[in-house]
């Protein structure tokens, strides 16, 4: 059961890097050269069109680490798809495609799909081509697709949880929600989407940035001796949930991360720095947090405010980060460096 969930989690890392970073990198950046160079909108709208790609890409990938023929990754991928919810139909018939789907129930549906085309075996023979692709749409894809409204309220219940955190002291409530996202940011459930169902806003929004800013840069130093530097910048560029299997199966290795979201959180609290529920969700990717706050901030970009985005999103994430690495990793002995390793293989 453990090998089972490491693969199927580190096939949805893969897969969630590989939709989302095109995004991350590129989008804030187009979004200022659109109005000048109205051409590039279609750059942009690909990168959300390969977003919305997240739930075949888990399949596929998924069934790669289990090592499954090209037809029945193929499968799961379709039925992944059907479970995700990326696509929805109007009330006039018309399938549209947006966002990236309910990343947990994509898991789920991958996670049966797997099962289910693992237990057919080779019993369909020369007939595996007709009929894998239809069982597996038609079994654990629709079982995806059933089951999506219920995993839907069980990861609202989070934002909730999250909710009732903004009515609390402000230092206390910064430290909190910062936690909650970096912790959040770590697992299928998608911080974007917790932020904007709850409408998460101010110094809450600003916290939760910081959470994942604090995970993202902690990770990218965590992880850069186990693996490449490229790799270690995808966890700040990118996405931290590169790290999710790792993080499942040792959770202590986020630790000196979340302590460093702590700080920053109730920083955020003391300096009443504000956010939106958009710029919540994000780290440092695409420079959507940073900016977010000097849109905000009185005076825009005076050298004080200037001086407080580098200090909390640059300086005070690196150093902190720095020392609770260290602490935990050569004084306390509770990680190492190979427990960041990650298999892109």
């Amino acid at each position: 059961m453990k090998d089972f969930f490491s693969k199927l989690l580190n096939g949805m890392s893969i897969a969630i890097v590989c939709a989302l970073i095109p995004n991350a990198l590129l989008g804030e950046i187009l979004k200022l050269l659109i109005p000048h160079m109205p051409a590039l909108q279609h750059l942009y709208d690909a990168t959300s069109i390969v977003m919305s790609m997240l739930p075949v890409l888990v399949g596929i990938l998924v069934g790669m680490q289990f090592k499954l023929t090209q037809i029945q990754c193929a499968s799961v991928g379709l039925a992944t798809v059907i479970g995700s919810g990326v696509i929805s139909k109007t009330a006039d018939g018309i399938f549209t495609i947006g966002g990236i789907g309910v990343v947990i129930n994509a898991g789920i549906t991958a996670a049966l799909a797997v099962l289910f085309v693992r237990l057919i075996g080779t019993e369909l023979k020369e007939y595996s081509i007709l009929l894998i692709p239809m069982l597996t749409v038609t079994i654990p894809g629709m079982i995806g697709f059933i089951i999506l409204p219920y995993v839907q309220k069980g990861a609202n219940l989070v934002g909730d949880g999250v909710a009732y955190l903004t009515n609390l002291q402000p230092v206390v409530m910064g430290a909190l929600i910062a936690v909650a996202f970096g912790i959040i940011i770590l697992s299928p459930i998608s911080t974007v989407g917790v932020a904007t169902v709850i409408m998460l806003s101010g110094i809450g929004a600003k916290a939760a940035n910081l959470g994942v800013v604090a995970v993202g840069m902690g990770l990218c130093i965590a992880s850069y001796k186990a693996n490449s530097l490229g790799t270690a910048l995808a966890h700040v560029l990118g996405s931290p949930k590169i790290q999710m299997r790792n993080f499942f199966m040792k959770p202590v290795i986020a630790v000196p991360m979340l302590i460093t979201a702590a700080i920053l959180g109730g920083l955020a609290g003391i300096l009443n720095v504000q956010g939106t529920p958009y710029s919540a969700g994000f780290g440092l990717s695409g420079l959507v947090g940073p900016l977010n706050y000097i849109n905000l901030a009185d005076g825009g970009w005076t050298l004080t405010n200037i001086s407080i985005m580098l200090a909390m999103f640059l300086i005070l994430p690196l150093i902190l980060n720095l020392y609770f690495i260290f602490l935990f990793n050569k004084k306390l002995k509770l990680i190492k460096e190979e427990d960041y390793k990650l298999n892109f293989e």
